[in-house]
């Protein structure tokens, strides 16, 4: 039998005699459709997420589940609004409830420990009011021993790494949408759907230090881009990519104690659910 680690790839029956003979590990990527400039695709923050999560899964003896790929409207100053063509978003309310009832589906099938990977900037309150929710709706149903980890992968960059991929300085992660990482990432991962070609070359979009409602776009970065990501390349996407992989799994594993990963090396130390 292959042993998948997509869950949308394993039958009915192989998940549930994992999830009832191995107590797995679950990672839910979470992303966005959302406009990455006119050189990366309108999927880059969920690409990138399933990504890192299925790496980290192969490491740590995981699962990973099909991603949320939409996200929450993309604001001016953190992915340059959500009037770009192709950006589709959704009510905070609605990503709230989603990542609930996902939660809660998988507490059902009898999985104890999630991860929710965050890619995209602005889901990050959603998700944790879809995590909240969950857990409390869960406990007073008497579970007590679901656990969930929630990661921004981005914010595994060493400072060693952010001097070698960011040399004249890092504009910051609100800036870094379409920029040098998430363009270095996609072209180690699929260089095959980056036009480097097209990416702007610009100073970092200068925004004031509040928001004003309803946007204006034209007040705004007219590419989508906040910072140029001229300097980006698949070397530098390597290097961070391997390093969130690597970080994230040492997290994982210290989170949730992971140590061997086969059945029977689990089964000697008293860890597979029976």
């Amino acid at each position: 039998m292959t042993r998948h680690v997509l869950i949308d790839q394993m039958t009915w029956t192989d998940y549930d005699e994992r999830v009832r003979t191995e107590n797995p590990l679950v990672i839910l990527p979470v992303g966005s459709l959302e406009q990455h400039g006119p050189h990366t695709p309108l999927g880059t923050d969920t690409i990138i997420p399933t990504a890192i999560s299925t790496a980290a899964a192969e490491r740590v003896g995981a699962m990973v589940a099909p991603p949320i790929a939409y996200g929450y409207k993309s604001q001016a100053r953190t992915g340059g609004g959500n009037h770009f063509a192709g950006t589709t978003s959704l009510d905070g309310e609605t990503l709230i409830h989603m990542t609930r009832d996902i939660i809660k589906e998988f507490a059902r099938h009898g999985v104890r420990n999630m991860v929710v990977m965050d890619s995209h900037y602005e889901n990050e309150m959603f998700l944790i009011e879809g995590i909240d929710l969950a857990l409390r709706e869960l406990r007073a149903d008497g579970n007590e021993d679901m656990k969930i980890v929630k990661i921004r992968y981005f914010e595994f960059t060493s400072d060693e790494t952010m001097g070698i991929v960011f040399p004249n300085g890092f504009p910051g992660w609100p800036l870094e949408h379409a920029g040098v990482m998430t363009t270095s990432v996609m072209l180690h991962l699929h260089p095959e759907l980056v036009q480097m070609d097209r990416v702007p070359d610009h100073p970092p979009v200068q925004y004031p230090p509040y928001d004003v409602f309803p946007a204006d776009p034209a007040t705004g970065s007219p590419s989508g881009v906040l910072a140029s990501a001229r300097g980006a390349s698949a070397e530098k996407g390597k290097r961070l990519f391997d390093e969130y992989v690597a970080g994230i799994s040492k997290a994982l594993s210290v989170e949730f104690k992971l140590g061997a990963r086969t059945p029977e090396a689990r089964a000697s130390t008293g860890t597979v659910r029976q």
